[in-house]
């Protein structure tokens, strides 16, 4: 039971993260030590589940599908994203410099947490770092020719299947992929109001890329482990920018529903920021909330013995069940 309620809280965590543009749950499921288990979770879903289901009936099934760990993240996720995300979504409203903060120590603590070097690291393992940071930078850019794609429905099917990968990498944000798409505000107001067209639409996209991307990850990460954590900490490293409170919005376009999508920021110290807005840069409320949010990452780490050795012991597993 401990465990299963541990599973629900990491689950509920991922799904407030995942509202917030800028944050991502693959980040949370990292720093808290079930990343691996969830992209190999994950992976288990295709024909061979069907082998596992004749063999075993349904408790063989529910075996291969490591349904006692993903049930419980699940709930958790559902949970949130029908509750917590209704709060970070307010806050991103009434506290964006407060919540920007304390995300972005969050996110900040979680790439050196998960950054430490392994036994086997290399030197030549920066340039997949350094890769990782530059396709951070590169996605959002991209996104907005998602809408050039001209059917509403393939847009939402495709959008879905890029929101759901950059869940699975931590450091990208499929909420902020959603809204540089134009897509973040149709699909939180979908989740809000259960509107069952958009969701299926959305839902299926999902599934492709959620059974195409893992089995991607998974299969780098058995033969180039090191390196592709080097690379997913690129990711996280990239996001930062952001998240940083004192920025200024200088280029958008409209999508097609006439929400704003934001192109590029400019980055401004707290000084800065309230000349160039007008606006107070409640600077020891964010600090004080940037200082909470790389506790409590550091606090978890050491809780679960730190995702470093989780993340050893889990490839390990895989490795024999395999």
């Amino acid at each position: 039971m401990k465990r299963e309620i541990g599973l629900v809280l990491r689950g509920a965590g991922m799904g407030a993260a995942d509202a917030v543009p800028g944050v991502s749950g693959g980040t949370i499921a990292f720093v808290t030590g079930i990343y691996e288990e969830l992209l190999h979770s994950i992976r288990r879903f295709g024909p061979e589940a069907l082998g596992a289901w004749r063999r075993g009936g349904l408790a063989g099934l529910a075996g291969h599908l490591n349904l006692a760990f993903l049930l419980p993240l699940l709930a958790g996720i559902a949970v949130s994203l029908i509750s917590v995300a209704h709060l970070v979504v307010w806050l991103m409203e009434a506290h964006p410099l407060r919540l920007d903060g304390f995300f972005f120590g969050l996110v900040a603590a979680s790439a050196l947490v998960v950054g430490r070097h392994p036994a086997d690291w290399r030197a030549w393992h920066l340039l997949p770092l350094a890769a990782g940071l530059l396709m951070a930078q590169a996605l959002p850019a991209l996104m907005p020719w998602v809408t050039a794609l001209g059917s509403p429905e393939l847009v939402l099917v495709v959008g879905g299947a890029i929101a759901i990968s950059a869940l699975l990498l931590p450091g990208v944000s499929g909420s902020f992929l959603l809204l540089t798409m134009g897509l973040y505000s149709r699909v939180m107001e979908a989740i809000r109001g259960f509107d069952l067209d958009v969701l299926a639409l959305f839902g299926g996209g999902c599934l492709v890329g959620l059974f195409v991307f893992s089995r991607l990850l998974c299969w780098l990460l058995d033969r180039f482990h090191t390196a592709t954590l080097q690379l997913l900490v690129g990711f996280i490293l990239g996001s930062l920018p952001v998240l940083w409170p004192w920025r200024e919005l200088v280029r958008y376009q409209l999508g097609p529903d006439g929400q704003m999508i934001p192109l590029d920021f400019r980055y401004l110290t707290p000084s800065a920021f309230t000349q160039v807005t007008g606006e107070p840069a409640q600077l020891a409320s964010v600090v004080a909330l940037m200082l909470i949010g790389a506790a409590l990452v550091w606090g978890v780490g050491r809780a679960h013995r730190g995702p470093v050795e989780d993340r050893r012991e889990t490839r390990q597993e895989h490795k024999e069940e395999g």
